[in-house]
């Protein structure tokens, strides 16, 4: 017997699993060893990846580039492939959360601005993969933060 999950992007069951996507945005230095930029969430200021639902007629990496853009004021390029996924809790004001899955899409950061849409609600700031995974929330994204490497993308 085959079981499907309840994922869905335009989900109106509030049991169902909803999708977003995440921008791992990260730049390499002369040197070779590469950081992670990480934003403050506008609700808690706990530090996590620019991500967002998924947007009509964009693909979910084209999604996280545009959530990359708005929450941390960096654009740059991507390929298209899924770095892994992790899962969280949304509460928005119910009584009973959200469940979220987030696919992570790698993003090599060529342009960095202070002129972005949320540059007032949230900080932004460069880890080494080894503290950014220490200070996410969600133990996923952390390993996923912790082993990637830009060139095995």
């Amino acid at each position: 017997m085959i079981t499907q999950l309840p994922i869905s992007t335009h989900s109106s069951q509030k049991r169902d699993v909803r999708t977003q996507f995440a921008a791992l945005c990260y730049r390499v230095n002369k040197k070779g060893k590469h950081k992670i930029l990480l934003v403050t969430s506008r609700g808690t200021g706990r530090w996590i990846v620019p991500k967002g639902w998924p947007m009509d007629g964009r693909t979910p990496a084209a999604a996280a580039a545009q959530e990359a853009w708005e929450e941390a004021g960096v654009r740059g390029t991507t390929q298209g492939q899924c770095q892994g996924l992790y899962s969280y809790q949304k509460w928005l004001g119910r009584a009973e959360p959200l469940s979220i899955v987030v696919l992570v899409y790698p993003l090599a950061v060529t342009e960095m601005t202070d002129d972005f849409p949320e540059q007032g609600q949230r900080q932004r700031r460069w880890f080494s993969p080894a503290k950014a995974a220490k200070n996410v929330h969600e133990p996923e994204l952390a390993r996923i933060l912790h082993e990637f490497r830009p060139d095995a993308e």
